[in-house]
C-alpha cells in the first residue's frame, strides 16, 4: 500500500477542515428518559426559560461563528425542545390526604431527621432544593401513601408526618 492509500484510511477524527477547524460532526443527543414527562406548572415554565437562554446563546455563538459551541447549543436546544413538546402539565394535587405527584411530603427518618420533599418532574428536581422526581425510589415509595404510613427511605425507614 502506498503512501496515498494510508492516508485515505486514516480516522475521520484525524482530518481537519480546509479552514484548519476541528471535524464538524454532531455530538450525540443528550438521552431522554423513557418515563412519561410529567411536569408542574412551573416545571412547564422552567422548560420555556432555558428555551429562551439557550436561544439567546445560539444567537450569541452565530454573531461569533463559534461552530463547536453552535454544535453544543443545538444539541440541548434539540433536547429541550424534545422535553418540551413531550411535556404533560399536571394539576396541582387533591388535598385528599394521599401523596400525589405535585404533592410536599415531609417525612421523619429513623435517625431523627425531618426533611420534605415536593414530587416532580425529571427535569425539575433537585433533591438538595427540597424536590424528588416522580421516578425516585423514595418518591415511588411515597405515592399512594397516607400520614402514619411507613416507607423505605434509602436503607432505612421514615415516616409520613404531612402531605400538603
Amino acid at each position: 500500500m502506498n503512501n496515498q492509500e494510508r492516508g485515505m484510511l486514516l480516522s475521520r477524527a484525524f482530518v481537519r477542515d480546509d479552514d484548519g477547524g476541528e471535524g464538524s460532526e454532531d455530538l450525540p443527543d443528550r438521552l431522554i428518559s423513557p418515563h412519561r414527562n410529567l411536569v408542574t406548572a412551573s416545571g412547564l415554565a422552567m422548560i420555556e426559560a432555558e428555551l429562551e437562554k439557550i436561544s439567546a446563546a445560539y444567537a450569541k455563538a452565530q454573531g461569533a461563528a463559534d461552530r463547536i459551541e453552535l454544535q453544543r447549543i443545538s444539541r440541548e436546544m434539540r433536547y429541550w425542545n424534545a422535553r418540551r413538546a413531550s411535556a404533560e402539565v399536571q394539576s396541582e394535587p387533591p388535598a385528599d390526604g394521599v401523596v400525589h405527584f405535585g404533592s410536599r411530603v415531609t417525612i421523619q427518618r429513623e435517625d431523627g431527621r425531618r426533611q420534605t420533599y415536593r414530587i416532580v418532574g425529571e427535569d425539575e428536581a433537585n433533591p438538595s432544593k427540597g424536590t424528588l422526581s416522580y421516578v425516585s425510589p423514595l418518591a415511588q415509595a411515597l405515592i399512594g401513601r397516607r400520614v402514619g404510613d411507613e416507607v423505605t427511605a434509602g436503607q432505612g425507614r421514615a415516616e409520613i408526618e404531612t402531605i400538603g
